[in-house]
């Protein structure tokens, strides 16, 4: 009798984005304290820019390429894109696995981590590294708050949204590693370019990693899951 081959798991194929938490409250109780925290840190280095002299030293960097590739970052992940690259994944999602809720809980994934940050950088309001003090200022400069970093924490968000999808399948080391080089690929951009403080980026990192898994815990379990039951 011939052997069977089972075809190889594609990505999303198991829906862990999909599945319940098995620990609910605790999962509140980290982002609760994360938001808190990062918050706090955000009033402490408004007042004590304790690495203003490291942002001077990235954003000597900027220059030639490489100057030229972390403004380019910086423009392809902005609010615009980032929406529109997020929808436009979402539908790709939603057509080749044929279950829109996972496309849909990506989608909220992201979006329910990443804008709440924004909430955090008008309450902080911690001011952009000076430009007088940079060597390669960008201009016109940003004129929000620099704490934390919208794109990073949308960085962040997105590969780990893509990671639920892709966990359990034989894509998800792969994926584990393209996500980080995408994530220290912006996070040196934002920091390069001088438009955010090294702290800002890395306390962003934090935010999404933290909060990521209440964002899915809201939108999924308690959302999507009274509102749009379905298959996982």
């Amino acid at each position: 009798m011939p052997s069977v081959k089972h075809a190889a798991p594609i990505p999303g194929a198991h829906s862990y984005i999909l599945r319940a938490d098995p620990r609910p409250r605790r999962t509140l109780i980290v982002a609760i304290v994360a938001v808190l925290v990062l918050t706090l840190l955000g009033f402490l280095l408004r007042s004590h820019a304790i690495d203003q002299s490291l942002s001077q030293a990235f954003n000597d960097a900027h220059v030639g390429a490489l100057g030229v590739f972390t403004s380019a970052v910086y423009v392809a992940i902005g609010p615009g894109p980032a929406i529109v690259g997020t929808a436009l994944i979402a539908v790709v999602i939603g057509f080749a696995g044929g279950n829109w809720r996972r496309a849909v809980a990506f989608a909220g994934v992201v979006a329910l981590t990443w804008v709440p940050s924004d909430l955090v950088k008008i309450l902080v309001d911690r001011p952009r590294p000076d430009a007088q003090l940079l060597a390669h200022p960008t201009l016109p400069a940003p004129v929000d708050a620099s704490y934390p970093s919208g794109h990073t924490v949308f960085m962040v968000a997105f590969v780990i949204a893509a990671l639920y999808l892709l966990a359990g399948t034989r894509w998800f080391r792969t994926g584990v590693v393209v996500g980080s080089v995408l994530v220290a690929v912006v996070v040196l951009s934002v920091v390069i370019d001088g438009l955010h403080y090294p702290t800002d980026a890395l306390a962003s990192v934090a935010w999404a990693v933290l909060v990521a898994p209440a964002a899915r815990l809201v939108w999924v379990d308690w959302l999507l899951a009274r509102f749009w039951p379905g298959r996982r």
